[in-house]
């Protein structure tokens, strides 16, 4: 499991540990799993700004430390400590999830030549690669769903940069398993949206 030892049984006694009702739902140890509900991001995602009809883009997969590279959901307890939220997954991968959107997003904004993903055998002007670096429910802060993904423009033809910035929303998010996972897609969309803009600008 990735995530910092919990604390100890006294600590729990003498209540060092957040009260809220987020507790019963997270995973706070190792033991038989749970059938668990399988979430996606449904939120249908584009962007504004010049069209590119000449320009064709490739979506590279999105990197990500361990702990955001699987399918569970996170969430951070203190910003030293993130445990998983319990009977709870995302459908695959989440940087999986997340290339397959940004296609999605560019996609439907209409205004490029061509959208793929690396082995598609698009004749590729740029590719987009991006790093997961938060996308989480920030439990320490009044349970906001956050998000934050950097984005590089990368010239296909000569390896250089053209352009890039770190696109971060947040969003509320609780009640239930269901609450949370709207939250990140709130949020989700709103960056993934703002990386469509911001693209369209710079090619």
């Amino acid at each position: 499991m990735v995530a910092s030892h919990l604390l100890s049984r006294r600590s729990w006694i003498r209540g060092t540990v957040i009260a809220l009702p987020l507790t019963a739902l997270i995973l706070s140890g190792c033991g038989t799993a749970a059938k668990n509900d399988t979430y996606d991001l449904p939120a249908a995602v584009d962007g504004s700004g010049p069209a590119a009809k000449s320009r064709q883009i490739l979506i590279a997969s999105p990197t990500a430390l361990r702990s955001l590279d699987s399918e569970q959901i996170v969430i951070r307890v203190s910003p030293s400590e993130i445990q998983y939220l319990s009977k709870a997954q995302w459908g695959d991968k989440l940087p999986r999830i997340v290339q397959s959107k940004l296609v999605e997003a560019f996609e439907n904004s209409g205004k490029l030549g061509g959208v793929g993903m690396p082995g598609q055998g698009l004749a590729i002007d740029y590719q987009i690669v991006t790093d997961i670096r938060s996308f989480e429910i920030d439990a320490s802060h009044g349970n906001q769903a956050v998000v934050e993904i950097s984005a590089k423009i990368l010239n296909d033809r000569n390896g250089s940069v053209r352009a890039q910035k770190v696109f971060r929303a947040m969003a509320p998010a609780g009640g239930d398993n269901d609450g949370f996972v709207k939250g990140l897609d709130r949020a989700f969309s709103t960056v993934a949206s703002e990386i469509v803009s911001w693209t369209l600008r710079s090619i």
